[in-house]
């Protein structure tokens, strides 16, 4: 009787087994379909609402934060970059230097490392000298002094330029750009000077005859002559201005040392201007400057050449500067 039940028992617990195992199989594949029912009978499809499945479908107002900053890293540091390349830089500034040195000279030295080549012009007391900077930015000028303050300024090409044909003091403000060198010349009082000044190559030159020598002869002093001639003293004519820029400012300077020569008298003074093809025919014209016993008076003299067949000649001036008066020690 026990076996008979048993034998049902186990028949009956098989039965169900394999009804559950039926049962499960459509199930599991109703829930790889559907994700499960919901207990109210919604599947989960239908309580987890859907994106819409648009094969057009349009992302909008995306945001990239690690794009976005470094696109505006990139950008301010394009930026940076374009303000150093225009900012001016300190270290490419103009300086300037004076020192006094013998003979009521001034030894002038430039520095701007960022402006090789460029033309600068040198003011100093109503003369101007157009000069070049070498390929570093320097220059190394000797300046004969006009005043025992010599003030000395250099003007850039790219700045605006100042006024300064009066005899006035120059002012002691740079031009944008510029620079100012001042020095004290103790020996200022001890020297004469004659300058002409003129613009372009006009072919002027200073010509000096000290104590009645005649031209060639010692004591005839130009640019072209030496400053010591048989032993004797005399005075000495700088030529300064850099001729192979466009228009430059020129000057020639002589100057007398009182107390240097036994000699007395006068220094007969004369300007020289050769007729060249570059001036010839047309009018040019110059300005002198002279000091004596600390006092500086201008003269302005315009000149008009003879047609190109005198070229080659040379007109003499005797009267645009007044002779120079060495007294006797």
């Amino acid at each position: 009787m026990l076996d008979k039940r048993m034998i049902l028992i186990s028949a009956a617990t098989a039965a169900c087994a394999l009804g559950i195992g039926f049962l499960m199989q459509p199930s599991s594949s109703q829930s790889s379909a559907t994700q499960g029912a919901s207990p109210g009978g919604a599947t989960l499809a239908e309580a987890v609402p859907q994106l819409p499945q648009d094969p057009a479908l349009t992302l909008e107002k995306i945001t990239l934060t690690s794009a976005r900053d470094l696109r505006a890293s990139q950008m301010e540091e394009t930026r940076n970059s374009e303000f150093s390349r225009r900012a001016p830089n300190s270290a490419c500034g103009m300086q300037a230097r004076a020192d006094a040195i013998p003979g009521a000279l001034v030894a002038l030295q430039v520095s701007a490392p960022c402006r090789g080549n460029e033309r600068v012009t040198i003011h100093h007391q109503g003369m101007m000298i157009t000069a070049t900077l070498d390929g570093q930015g320097r220059l190394d000028l000797t300046v004969p002094a006009l005043a025992s303050t010599a003030v000395i300024i250099v003007e850039p090409s790219s700045a605006v330029a100042a006024a300064d044909a009066g005899t006035g003091v120059t002012p002691v403000a740079a031009p944008a750009g510029g620079a100012v060198a001042i020095a004290q010349v103790p020996d200022m009082g001890n020297v004469d000077r004659i300058v002409l000044q003129w613009s372009g190559n006009s072919g002027f030159e200073v010509h000096a005859r000290e104590f009645g020598a005649q031209y060639g002869e010692p004591g005839h002093v130009w640019h072209g002559a030496s400053a010591q001639q048989d032993g004797t003293q005399v005075g000495q004519v700088l030529r300064l201005g850099d001729h192979a820029q466009l228009a430059p400012r020129l000057v020639e300077v002589y100057s007398f040392q009182r107390g240097l020569s036994d000699g007395s008298g006068s220094i007969e003074i004369s300007v020289e201007a050769e007729v060249t093809e570059i001036n010839c025919g047309r009018e040019i014209s110059a300005q002198s400057l002279r000091l004596s016993a600390g006092r500086i008076q201008t003269r302005d003299l315009i000149l008009d050449m003879p047609d190109c067949s005198a070229t080659g000649d040379f007109l003499v001036l005797n009267n645009l500067v007044e002779n120079l008066k060495i007294a006797a020690k």
